[in-house]
């Protein structure tokens, strides 16, 4: 089993049990008490386990993990992920892209087409595509979250609402093995949600950690997406959640030279 495989079986090991010992994880899964200790310290990083003496149980859900964090824990799948959904985009067409390192990764592919209208209240995102002469980048007005540069609240909103593009591209913290969508702040979902209610395909890029992740405000649900762009097959619950919604799934895979991901779906 890889390290990568066994950390995603330690989270949905410990939100199922809600609590799990170190030596008790490394009998499981056949490696030292060490091995557990750093698998514990990257998982508890990234904001998906909470990390106590002796063990780890469920992450509170409460807040997200730091944003450097975030933006380099799995970069490798994150990037496939996005070359990927930036497949999926034509030439000259509108979208929204709202927060999220891996929405970020998705900009940074869309740099490669031409034409494009973009809306977002991410300045990374605006940053990574104002370069390109042929793109029109609009971004909305509202209050700047230093934490990652995010734009959120009301102003943010009524911006959005005044447009209907193509495509939206969304991250998001976590999604519910029921298919419920997750998020940590209030404020970000909203804006989140008017993007979803203003686009006519909707998609979501999430990487595997998402899974079953919790936090504590509902942004929708899964039914409600045009696509779900991933590195790893869902969980069963979620994927047949995604399957009643008649919701694409679109996962990315590299080969082992490291090779740019092939489009698949079902």
């Amino acid at each position: 089993m890889s390290g990568e495989d066994r950390q995603k079986d330690i989270v949905e090991l410990v939100h199922r049990e809600g609590f799990a010992t170190i030596d008790s994880l490394a009998g499981r899964f056949g490696v030292t008490p060490q091995t557990i200790r750093r698998d514990i310290n990257r998982l508890s990083a990234e904001g998906l386990l909470a990390r106590y003496h002796g063990g780890a149980g469920a992450s509170p859900g409460g807040r997200n993990a730091d944003y450097a964090a975030r933006r380099d824990s799995l970069a490798r799948e994150k990037t496939s992920i996005a070359e990927l959904a930036a497949a999926h985009i034509p030439d000259d067409a509108s979208l929204f892209i709202n927060i999220g390192t891996t929405t970020e990764a998705v900009a940074r592919a869309l740099v490669r087409h031409s034409g494009l209208r973009i809306i977002t209240n991410n300045l990374n995102v605006a940053a990574t595509l104002a370069g390109r002469t042929d793109f029109e980048v609009i971004i909305a007005g509202g209050l700047v979250r230093n934490s990652d540069g995010g734009v959120v609240g009301e102003a943010a909103i009524d911006f959005i609402n005044q447009f209907k593009v193509d495509y939206g591209i969304m991250g998001i913290s976590g999604i519910d093995l029921d298919g419920t969508l997750l998020d940590f702040d209030y404020r970000e979902v909203r804006v989140a949600q008017a993007i979803l209610r203003n686009s006519r395909r909707a998609f979501l890029v999430a990487d595997h950690t998402k899974f079953g992740r919790a936090a504590m405000v509902r942004l929708g649900s899964v039914g409600q997406l045009s696509a779900l762009f991933t590195d790893r097959r869902p969980p069963q619950p979620l994927e047949k959640a995604l399957a009643a919604g008649k919701v694409a799934l679109h996962i990315a895979d590299r080969d082992e030279n490291g090779a740019a991901p092939e489009p698949s779906s079902n």
